[in-house]
C-alpha cells in the first residue's frame, strides 16, 4: 500500500512532461483551474497529509478515536466517491506555479518526504491519530492512503482539463 503513493507521485511527475510553461498555467475556462493550479493543490494538500502522518508516527495521542462511516467507506473502496467535488471558495486563491521546474522540484521533494516518512513509520511503535477536517481521525497509514486516493481522484480532473485544452488549441 505504501508504495502506491510513491507510484502515484511519479505518475504525476511524468505527466508534467506533457505541458510546457504556457499550457501549464492556461485555464481552460475562467472557473476552472489550470493544470499548474492542480499541481500546486496536490503538492500543498499532500504535504499536509504527509505532515499529519509524521505526527501520527510520533505519538499515541487519539489512538482510540475513529474515522466517520463515510471515511470508512472511502477507505474500504480505496478511492474517493466517483463524483466531481466542488471545493471551498478559497480554492479560487490557489496560485499558479512560477515555473514547470518549480512543480517538478516540489514533487521530487514531496516524494523524498514520503520516503523519510515510510522509514519513520517502519521503525515507530506509535499509533497516534490526527483529525481530518471532515472524516474524523486517521493514523499514519491512513493519511498516506488518503493522500494516494486524493492524488488519484484528481486524475479525472486532469482528463477534463486536458480534453478542454485540446478543443481550444
Amino acid at each position: 500500500m505504501h508504495t502506491n503513493i510513491l507510484s502515484t507521485l511519479d505518475l504525476w511527475l511524468n505527466y508534467l512532461e506533457d505541458y510546457n510553461e504556457k499550457t501549464l498555467i492556461t485555464k481552460p475556462s475562467p472557473h476552472m483551474w489550470s493544470m499548474g493550479q492542480v499541481y500546486k493543490h496536490l503538492w500543498s494538500e499532500t504535504t499536509y497529509f504527509v505532515s499529519q502522518a509524521m505526527i501520527c508516527a510520533s505519538t499515541d495521542e487519539n489512538k482510540n478515536l475513529h474515522m466517520t462511516p463515510e471515511g470508512e467507506s472511502m477507505f474500504a473502496n480505496n478511492s474517493f466517491p466517483d463524483e466531481q467535488i466542488i471545493g471551498p471558495p478559497s480554492n479560487d486563491l490557489t496560485p499558479q506555479p512560477s515555473s514547470k521546474q518549480e512543480v517538478s522540484d516540489d514533487f521530487k521533494t514531496l516524494s523524498a518526504s514520503v520516503v523519510l516518512l515510510l522509514d519513520k513509520m517502519a521503525h515507530s511503535t506509535y499509533e497516534g491519530k490526527t483529525p481530518h477536517p471532515g472524516l474524523a481521525y486517521f493514523n499514519a497509514q491512513e493519511w498516506l492512503q488518503f493522500a494516494d486516493m486524493h492524488l488519484r481522484h484528481h486524475l479525472k480532473q486532469k482528463e477534463r482539463i486536458d480534453g478542454m485544452m485540446m478543443s481550444i488549441a
